[in-house]
């Protein structure tokens, strides 16, 4: 039975749906997908409103934790009902995580399980469910970051289920290997570090502190996170956000205190990184991150930490014995993650079964997106420090009729920050308005 139930200005229903795992066997095994439908509430008796269906970030994120309204679903509400989907694994939908992923077998067994969990999976499953929510009608796509990656499996997979695509943040090249899209990052996250330095120049000092620490103390954080001076510099994630640079400036400038037992990083500082660290709430995103490029034989083989090598300003120690910045990486996994985190130590064998992996199927298909009618807009933001410009650009230009906006008014994360004008922009241009 679904449940419904008001928060400001919008009404959202509890959705339920059953889908097979292997959508080639769909007599097989299935698991659980949950969704939140989401309408305005002086629009809660009309049911003629066309559908929009949001894809998360990610991957490993749910979609549906919000409070009220946010300003782009404000925006969505009013001419669309909004179904706001926890793809597979994620959020209420049937969980992928260490505590799980056991009923599967062992790390062989739970490899293979978490190979449906990409992209062209995330599609079927909407195409699944598109029936019972349209009653067979196309709907709009909105795809955030991974939904974006998969709003484009979408027009290759089926584009007979959409009416529309609109792409935020979210373009992924073609046909590039993981190796590509790390060798492309790197300098990006250089530019955005040597900013968040500019904006903050006491930090350059504050992070050196902090880094030689970690090098020359063990810490371990209140939940059992091992803080290692690599874990450190993961938190540069939060430099592709709109907001990023000034959170982790006021984390770096309260890191420690004086004890009896002389200079100890806080109570306080520890507390936010290990909430900021840990994958207890996404453990997925982890697991398959890497999983979301392969697309042919060529394992993954922990891309981010090989190519991190071919980067030296990233190796802190060599820093910290020179007087350069301490570099912070960004969105990347690594195999240490797997020791520090205890939400992700029991999946280390697992995740190593992943990125030897050599029988990845293609997730895009040019000549179909070469030949798209579907309309469609996608925003672009310039230096966006997770999905490469040149990568996005040149899918843009393999998708036929997909009209491009690209901008610096925003960082990763517009769609949330942009209030409503990034989804204005993108309906006007899918609709040839603009």
């Amino acid at each position: 039975m679904s449940a419904s139930y008001r928060q400001p200005g919008v009404v959202l229903t509890d959705r339920r749906f059953t889908v097979p795992l292997d959508h080639a066997d769909p007599a097989g095994e299935t698991i659980e997908l949950y969704a939140r439908e989401a309408v305005a509430s002086d629009q809660a008796h009309r049911d003629d409103l066309p559908w929009l269906v949001y894809l998360q970030g990610g991957p490993g994120f749910g979609a549906n934790r919000f409070i009220g309204r946010p300003a782009w679903l404000g925006r969505a509400l009013k001419e669309y009902r909004v179904l706001l989907l926890d793809q597979r694994g994620t959020g209420a939908s049937t969980p992928a995580n260490r505590q799980t992923l056991p009923l599967r077998g062992g790390p062989a067994e739970q490899a293979d399980y978490l190979t449906r969990f990409r992209a062209d999976a995330i599609v079927r499953d909407c195409e699944a469910i598109r029936p019972q929510v349209t009653g067979g009608a196309p709907w709009t796509v909105l795809g955030q970051s991974f939904g974006g990656f998969c709003t484009v499996a979408y027009l290759s997979l089926a584009p007979e289920g959409l009416h529309t695509a609109l792409i935020t943040g979210g373009l992924p090249s073609l046909d590039a290997h993981a190796d590509d899209v790390y060798r492309a990052a790197y300098p990006r996250i250089e530019r955005k570090v040597a900013a968040h330095y500019d904006r903050y120049p006491q930090d350059v000092e504050r992070a050196r502190r902090i880094a030689d620490h970690l090098l020359t103390h063990d810490v371990v954080l209140p939940n059992g996170y091992r803080l290692t001076v690599e874990a450190f510099q993961s938190l540069g994630i939060m430099l592709g956000g709109s907001e990023g640079s000034h959170r982790l400036h006021f984390l770096l400038e309260d890191a420690f205190v004086r004890t009896p037992h002389g200079t100890e990083l806080s109570d306080a500082f520890q507390e936010e990184v290990q909430g900021l660290l840990s994958y207890a709430g996404h453990p997925l995103y982890a697991l398959v991150h890497e999983a979301i490029y392969g697309q042919d034989a060529r394992p993954t083989n922990w891309s981010a930490e090989r190519v991190r090598a071919e980067f030296p300003r990233f190796d802190a120690a060599k820093t910290l014995a020179g007087d350069e910045p301490l570099m912070f990486t960004g969105e990347s996994v690594h195999p240490w993650m797997f020791d520090c985190d205890p939400a992700l130590r029991p999946l280390r064998e697992t995740a190593e079964l992943l990125a030897a992996r050599t029988d990845w199927t293609p997730l895009y298909d040019p000549a179909r997106l070469a030949a798209n009618e579907v309309p469609a807009a996608a925003a672009v933001y310039h230096d966006d420090m997770y999905v490469d410009t040149a990568h996005a650009l040149g899918t843009a230009r393999g998708i036929r009729g997909l009209r491009t906006w690209v901008t610096d008014e925003f960082e990763h994360d517009g769609v949330r920050a942009g209030g409503p004008r990034v989804l204005d922009r993108l309906l006007a241009l899918a609709r040839d308005e603009a």
